[in-house]
């Protein structure tokens, strides 16, 4: 979700509201409680997904009701602000890993004594931690992996990427692959800011310094990440000029069979299921270490909600129940950040792809996105920008990145 000046205004009308006591946080209910669940995670399409999770939950907690309000997501964040402004927030909501701190930050939401942390996969649990207190509970992620065409490979008589395949061994594959007069291309990455994070992390880097207030991406980690990620435009995939970086063009591609690797999300695997050629994936290569980009929704409760006890149980059954984790699985309704492998072992056997244990193996090595209090949107925009223009020739890498450190840092106060 964008980060606008109504949102600026809201989390501080609500930071306000908290300091100033207009609205206690509620203590130990008794009697019969409604609270409130505000969400875009079940829209458009998963509404009775979510309602059988609530009614599970009802007929396990009788004096609990649970009021569900639903909105588009593209709807979704102005909502939130408002209510955060007028001091009407649900007691329930969600929220973006990308807003976690800015909320987290201004006092928005209610620290949670989670009853079972374990039954959570720890690194998804860890994002929505701070100063080792947990202020939301995620309720799915995803991650992104590295897809290839398999006909591809075995056309050109190459081995399938594995687990410990670094950058070098990405290179050398899609120098293979590439036939540029076939119009076939090795390889395929985003130019931007999602995708340069992760490489950097890749390379041993860091986006932001320990402050987290300042840049610290324009070093010779940072530079040889950024070469990394620009230096595939025109060599192993297309350039600008060719339509790179425009909507849908590398699932095009790939779904076209024209493409050998794809380095995209698995909410793709539906898209790719039916296929006229064979196809997989493997965690993404890495070039000092490993990482893998983590994306998470997650729900928070509100600081200033009436009834936090009753809205935490309800937040952690939400996110933790073996009926959310059946609900989701059975469905394709985004992964839950469960850490039971049992529950998760029908996942694996759905099909394509065959090597869906990657999902779980990226995991190990995460790459968060990095996160501030204030300009987040800026610091993502600008990021793109001034890759984009080292992409084009327009700017060496260098430069680039010199420029968007000074960008940034004004953007975010550094």
């Amino acid at each position: 979700m964008r980060t606008t000046a109504l949102a600026t205004v809201g989390l501080a009308a609500a930071a306000a509201l908290a300091l100033s006591g207009c609205a206690a946080g509620g203590g130990d209910e008794s009697g019969d409680v409604t609270i409130t669940y505000t969400n875009f995670i079940s829209n458009d399409g998963n509404e009775e997904n979510l309602q059988k999770i609530v009614d599970a939950f009802e007929e396990e907690n009788p004096d609990i009701t649970v009021d569900v309000t639903t909105l588009p997501y593209a709807d979704y964040s102005t909502a939130l602000q408002t209510d955060l402004a007028a001091g009407t927030v649900s007691d329930v909501f969600d929220i973006e890993y990308a807003n976690y701190a800015q909320y987290q930050a201004n006092g928005v939401l209610a620290e949670l004594p989670v009853e079972d942390p374990d039954a959570y996969r720890q690194s998804v649990l860890d994002a929505y931690q701070t100063d080792g207190a947990q202020y939301a509970l995620p309720s799915s992620f995803s991650t992104v992996v590295l897809f290839y065409n398999s006909d591809l490979f075995d056309a050109a008589g190459l081995e399938y990427p594995t687990t410990d395949w670094t950058w070098a061994d990405e290179q050398a594959a899609a120098e293979t692959l590439t036939d540029q007069a076939a119009g076939v291309w090795g390889d395929h990455q985003p130019v931007s800011f999602y995708e340069y994070y992760k490489v950097l992390a890749q390379n041993g880097g860091e986006f932001l310094d320990e402050s987290g207030t300042k840049t610290a991406f324009n070093s010779p980690e940072g530079v040889e990440a950024a070469e990394w990620l620009v230096g595939k435009s025109g060599t192993v995939m297309p350039t600008i000029e060719e339509g790179q970086g425009t909507p849908d063009f590398d699932t095009k591609l790939f779904t076209d069979g024209k493409l050998g690797m794809l380095h995209t999300g698995i909410w793709m695997f539906g898209a790719f299921a039916e296929l006229p050629f064979g196809w997989d994936i493997a965690v993404e290569p890495g070039n000092t270490e490993q990482a893998s980009a983590l994306f998470s929704n997650a729900v928070g409760v509100s600081a200033e909600s009436d009834h936090v006890e009753a809205a935490t149980k309800f937040a952690e059954f939400l996110t933790s129940s073996d009926v959310m984790v059946q609900a989701r699985l059975d469905s394709g309704w985004e992964l839950p950040a469960t850490s039971d492998e049992a529950e998760l072992s029908g996942y694996l056997d759905q099909g394509d792809p065959a090597n869906r244990q990657a999902v779980f193996d990226s995991l190990e090595h995460v790459a968060l996105p990095p996160v501030v209090a204030e300009g987040q949107q800026e610091m993502q925009d600008i990021m793109t920008e001034e890759l984009v223009e080292a992409q084009s020739g327009r700017k060496s890498v260098e430069d680039a990145l010199a420029s968007a450190e000074e960008r940034i840092n004004a953007a975010i106060g550094g």
